[in-house]
């Protein structure tokens, strides 16, 4: 008998440490550095779907720091902890086996693109929230994925309505490229906000940067005030 394949993470993540010399971490750190893409806040007039200094495209780019986690679906977990009444850790069918909602939504990431009109399937957060019931304390969530990266959302920002754990795109189940088989989708924020490959959500008391936020971005990260970069606060 022989064992089965654990998921493919890097053993130099295995703290949860990202590589910060890589090309991409080097790339957007300076981008942050130089206030990279900042346009004055000039809006397309005829589209007001569209937030400023955006331009839309059809196909959906993919921007990582160089790790795509696979993650056999026997072995994925996913867990909620910290600041809540009721901690989960859920194996891939227990996930499924929850309510799943479909809706469609914009993107918008910070490097400039934006992509119209996509339809997702998973766990609304609002539906998980009723199940782990946050702790009056709660104020902000650290979301935690499998290659280390790390990113805070203010609860209020994470509640949103159309905030999503989503594990299908386009009727198709989520590539690893994009996030696969499990990421979140907070449409109304940049998209660095929607961590790809979730494996665990922290629910904490006080803020706590994550990894771009740490490196340049912005703590909060709304497109509609172009909220790119920590020099914006």
């Amino acid at each position: 008998m022989t064992d089965e394949p654990k998921p493919r993470v890097p053993d130099d993540l295995a703290g949860g440490d990202l590589p910060p010399d890589s090309k991409l971490t080097r790339t957007k750190r300076a981008w942050a550095q130089a206030g990279k893409f900042l346009t004055g806040k000039v809006t397309r007039a005829d589209d007001e779907r569209l937030p400023p200094g955006q331009h839309l495209v059809k196909d959906w780019p993919v921007l990582d720091l160089g790790l795509q986690p696979e993650i056999p679906l026997h072995h994925w977990r996913f867990d909620v902890t910290g600041a809540v009444e009721n901690p989960i850790s859920w194996d891939w069918p227990t996930f499924l086996s929850h309510a799943q909602t479909q809706l469609v939504t914009d993107i918008h990431c910070v490097t400039t693109w934006s992509r119209y009109d996509n339809r997702w399937d998973g766990l609304l957060v609002r539906d998980l929230l009723d199940m782990v019931m946050p702790k009056d304390g709660a104020s902000h969530v650290m979301l935690h994925s499998f290659d280390g990266y790390t990113t805070n959302l203010a609860l209020e920002d994470f509640a949103a309505e159309d905030a999503m754990l989503v594990h299908r795109w386009e009727g198709e189940a989520l590539t690893v490229a994009h996030g696969g088989p499990m990421r979140l989708v907070v449409p109304h924020l940049y998209f660095w906000k929607s961590a790809k490959w979730l494996q665990r959500i922290e629910f904490r008391t006080s803020d706590k940067r994550g990894f771009w936020e740490e490196n340049g971005y912005h703590n909060h990260a709304d497109p509609w005030k172009e909220e790119r970069y920590s020099a914006d606060e």
